[in-house]
């Protein structure tokens, strides 16, 4: 009896020993995002011999990312999966990839990506999360149900802007234009009532959130650049073995690669769809993509003059850009 009890004993406290971390994210069942994140649920629980376990609640259903960061403060939660502009209450300098107009292509990305990345990642561990993994979610255009060549064109019509977006905010001011702020939730909805009528989002977002049904035309001028991360809470993280955490990184970062691979392929199909869809894709003016960088540039100041992003963040910035040939 004293020795089934033991062995009894034994496997409970092991079995209370396995961390099961939990992690919110808006990805609904089926996507692309969460096949990824379960695959790295599945390579972390073989990676650990089961004493570390992903528990997912896709969909929203944890609620948006401001209540699932309050739940991950609490401890209710101990990670999940954010849009990096998302996360921008907790480390400012995370939206210097959202940066209006300056980026030009996917290589340019990538070269300021391979030495921002630690940094950001650094600056997350110094704010409590630690950013496991990356994924770049592509660039955002300005879409419209109206013409919208042109900065003119543009302020004749009802801009929407995502609510708490510091940074779209400034560059629309800087345009002349006073947007909408709504959730990104009511966007469908407002197309459909005329309350907005330009919007930015991802050709695969467009899609996916059936705006392009609404839609007539997309200027092919790269806004800015979007990226998702998946964070964990860092107090939950140090508990672990340094085994432990380095087999939870190395999946996260591994199923995150997969992941920007799959998204660049869906860019381009969804383009086509756009296209498909009669959408009419317009390359603006060379004048005109110029006075949208100085838009962009301007925007930059202010950030940096309003401390909303840090000197040292930018400055690392200009460094890769310069260090990868870009202009």
């Amino acid at each position: 009896m004293t020795r089934t009890l033991l062995i009894a004993l034994i496997l409970l406290a092991a079995d209370a020993s396995a961390a099961a971390l939990k992690i919110a994210t808006l990805a609904p069942e089926g996507s692309g995002w969460m096949r990824e994140m379960r695959a790295a649920g599945d390579a972390v629980k073989r990676g650990t011999e089961g004493r570390v376990e992903l528990k997912f609640f896709p969909g929203g259903v944890m609620g948006n990312s401001d209540t699932v960061l309050r739940k991950i403060k609490l401890g209710q939660l101990h990670g999940g999966a954010f849009a990096a502009s998302e996360l921008v209450s907790v480390y400012p300098d995370v939206s210097v990839y959202g940066l209006p107009f300056t980026f030009g292509s996917l290589d340019e990305v990538r070269r300021v990506r391979a030495l921002l990345d630690p940094k950001i990642k650094a600056g997350f561990e110094q704010h409590g999360l630690v950013a496991a993994g990356i994924t770049g979610g592509g660039f955002i255009y300005l879409m419209s149900t109206r013409p919208i060549a042109t900065q003119a064109q543009l302020r004749a019509t009802k801009v929407w802007v995502p609510e708490g977006d510091n940074i779209g905010r400034i560059a629309f001011e800087e345009a002349g234009v006073t947007p909408v702020s709504l959730a990104l939730g009511d966007v469908y909805t407002s197309l459909q009532t005329g309350l907005v009528e330009t919007v930015g989002n991802t050709t695969t977002g467009a899609v996916a959130f059936q705006w392009a049904t609404k839609l007539k035309v997309m200027v092919d001028l790269p806004v800015s650049y979007t990226v998702g991360i998946l964070a964990f809470d860092k107090k939950a993280v140090d508990k672990l073995s340094p085994e432990d955490r380095g087999a939870l990184v190395r999946a996260v970062e591994e199923a995150f690669a997969r992941l920007e691979t799959l998204n660049v392929a869906d860019d381009v199909a969804t383009r086509q769809t756009l296209h498909n869809e009669g959408i009419e894709i317009v390359a603006p003016q060379p004048a005109e993509a110029q006075a949208w960088r100085e838009v962009g540039a301007r925007t930059l100041a202010r950030m940096r003059t309003e401390g909303l992003i840090s000197v040292e963040m930018l400055d690392a910035l200009d460094t890769a850009k310069t260090a990868g040939g870009s202009h």
